[in-house]
């Protein structure tokens, strides 16, 4: 079992974020912060909603080539967004609907971002070659790094 992800993360990201308001630009730091930082992790990133096709696009990641657009209720991502609630997934393999966009990833935890306006934003995704690789402490902290994030992106 890897190490807990460490709640310092999230002040980590407060700091890196601190003034800016480009949102790719923000989205690409908090991506490469999660993937240096995060022990045991091949894949840290976004997924964009698209309301007017009703699914996620590809945002800004670290880590190997990805699916580019996901089907809203599809995969782990898609069942993130349209349930608005986190989907941690100890093995993808075992998950149904689950898309294999890397082969590796063996466990998951897909976090739903929404605007303050109510509005999904997309999901915050990250990837894991090993099995059961998320705790439910991992999850709280990664459930912090999201709203700190958000807290960023609506105040642009």
């Amino acid at each position: 079992m890897s190490v807990a992800i460490n709640s310092l993360i999230t002040e980590q990201l407060d700091a890196l974020l601190h003034g800016e308001t480009n949102l790719v630009a923000n989205l690409a730091n908090a991506s490469a912060l999660l993937k240096q930082t995060l022990d045991d992790v091949n894949w840290a990133g976004f997924y964009l909603y698209q309301p007017a096709t009703d699914d996620l696009i590809l945002g800004p990641f670290q880590g190997n080539v990805a699916c580019v657009h996901i089907e809203n209720n599809r995969g782990v991502c898609g069942t993130a967004l349209a349930t608005q609630q986190v989907q941690r997934v100890a093995d993808v393999h075992q998950f149904a609907g689950h898309i294999a966009c890397d082969s590796a990833s063996n466990s998951e935890v897909v976090v739903p971002l929404t605007l303050a306006n109510g509005k999904p934003l997309g999901v915050m995704d990250i990837d894991s070659p090993s099995l059961d690789r998320f705790s439910a402490a991992d999850q709280a902290v990664l459930e912090e790094f999201a709203r700190v994030l958000l807290k960023h992106i609506d105040n642009q």
